[in-house]
């Protein structure tokens, strides 16, 4: 057997196993020799060698078989050391003291595939550190995820420019960089934007990323393993550590005791920390208050949930990019406008839906216009439709016209009073699955031909009276923003 033969079996095990754990656990391997049917291969630590055994073993030895090798046994040997780890077939020691067990098959770099690094993107290094601990490259940065792609607005301005301060590196100043906001606001984009940026200007830096869940995993095969000093070699001797979603590991206590530990040992050498969440550290229910305090000791940013603008500014910025992979299809004016109304609270809801238009398109060879919008999106805008109470209309009525709210719902006809009412009533009818009879009830038990005629009185106004049509206009953006 010879490593060009090596390097095939590699190539197949790639499309079997994926470009994540293809980068993570198989391109670090070198063949090292064969005698008698017994495959020695290098890997960075004893620990991986164990890993890579007991979860792609089997794969390993069918695709030397392809490839017309008689290899009956797979022996992993330590770079530099030859020390060897048990076979695929060996049993590993379990431990009881841990947080919970992982499924053995499950990558600790399992995260969303990524696509492989651009041409002109650095070479990536080698992993280091103990447990197969790998660089940046190891933690499946997302390519498309940089700050050249992200969009700044007025509701992520803050953490877009402390993400960029931590990526230029220099002296540690926001240690740690805490970002939180809800769902598909971007916290994962900066935290990738940061990575990318860091390699490419320090190359040599050692970067660990990875989600919260995965440092469980490999506290939990640490323990199993025996390996904790190498655990703990790997996370403390870091530069970067970056950590996604830290709310999993609340409830955890063995995690939370370790990461911790981490944590101070990090930042006691003053090495960057950057940790992202969904809510702020002080509302993490179950998080130790040693935690949350360590969390707090640095800089807490919110990504605020997005505006209009930014929605707007997202979708222009993906159609020139679909521009340059579907030059043939065009997008009618007011579509992009509709859909940055219509879908308000997930950034990549909105992105998905945008490539869905892009996809019908192409396969229909069809113009995007909006009948094609609501007909392709149907279900996409059905579940982003906002509910919109009754109280909320007459709470933001009178807010806009400057009247108390109970001179809404009062007996209280003066046309400074009777014309917003009208209006709350116009908005209720439209916004809200409420019934007439139900709504005259909210607006003072008033009878429901009361709504009708304020309903009807409203829908004349608006053609003739175009301040009315803007009080709509804007009262209705306002309510389902």
């Amino acid at each position: 057997m010879t490593e060009e033969t090596w390097g095939k079996v590699q190539g197949v095990l790639r499309q079997q196993v994926g470009e994540n754990n293809y980068q993570t656990w198989i391109q670090p391997i070198s063949f090292r020799s064969c005698e008698d049917g017994v495959v020695r291969l290098s890997v960075p630590t004893s620990f991986f060698g164990t890993w890579v055994n007991r979860n792609f073993g089997d794969a390993i030895l069918i695709g030397l078989h392809k490839a017309g090798e008689e290899a009956s046994r797979l022996v992993f040997e330590v770079a530099n050391t030859a020390a060897r780890t048990p076979c695929a077939r060996d049993q590993v020691p379990a431990t009881a003291d841990a947080d919970s067990a992982a499924p053995a098959a499950a990558s600790p770099a399992a995260a969303a595939p990524a696509p492989a690094p651009r041409a002109s993107d650095p070479s990536p290094a080698r992993p280091r550190g103990a447990l197969g601990g790998t660089d940046v490259h190891g933690a499946a940065l997302d390519a498309r995820y940089t700050f050249d792609t992200f969009v700044v607005g007025k509701p992520n301005e803050l953490a877009h420019a402390a993400a960029r301060r931590v990526a230029e590196g220099g002296p540690v100043t926001f240690n740690p960089l805490f970002l939180y906001g809800g769902v598909g606001l971007g916290k994962t984009h900066l935290m990738h934007a940061i990575a990318w940026h860091m390699r490419q200007q320090q190359p040599d830096l050692n970067i660990l990323f990875l989600s919260a869940e995965q440092f469980m995993y490999r506290f939990v095969q640490a323990l199993r393993e025996k390996q904790m000093m190498d655990f703990k070699q790997l996370f403390r001797s870091v530069d970067v550590l970056m950590v996604d979603d830290v709310q999993f590991i609340a409830g955890k206590d063995s995690t939370q005791e370790e990461f911790f530990h981490t944590f101070n040992a990090l930042v006691d050498q003053n090495k960057q920390i950057v940790i992202s969440g969904d809510r702020t550290p002080t509302e993490m229910s179950d998080m130790e208050n040693r935690i949350v305090s360590r969390l707090q000791s640095g800089l807490v940013v919110d990504l605020h949930p997005t505006d209009y603008e930014l929605r707007l500014g997202i979708l222009q910025q993906k159609v020139e990019a679909y521009a340059e992979q579907y030059p043939q299809l065009s997008i009618e004016p007011g579509v992009l406008e509709f859909l940055s109304h219509r879908i308000s609270t997930n950034v990549r809801v909105l992105e998905g839906a945008l490539m869905r238009l892009f996809a019908m398109a192409s396969l229909v060879g069809r113009k995007i216009d909006m009948a094609m919008t609501q007909d392709c999106l149907a279900d996409i805008l059905r579940a982003s439709e906002r509910k919109v109470s009754i109280d909320e209309i007459q709470r933001r009525v009178a807010e806009h016209y400057n009247i108390r709210l109970a001179e809404m719902i009062g007996p209280t006809r003066v046309r400074t009073v009777a014309r917003p009412r009208q209006i709350a009533m116009y908005l209720c009818k439209y916004m809200t699955t409420r019934s007439l009879p139900e709504i005259g009830r909210r607006f003072g038990g008033r009878d429901h031909t009361t709504i009708m005629h304020g309903v009807k009185r409203i829908e004349e106004l608006k053609e003739k009276d175009t301040q009315i049509a803007d009080d709509l206009e804007l009262l209705r953006r306002s309510l389902e923003a």
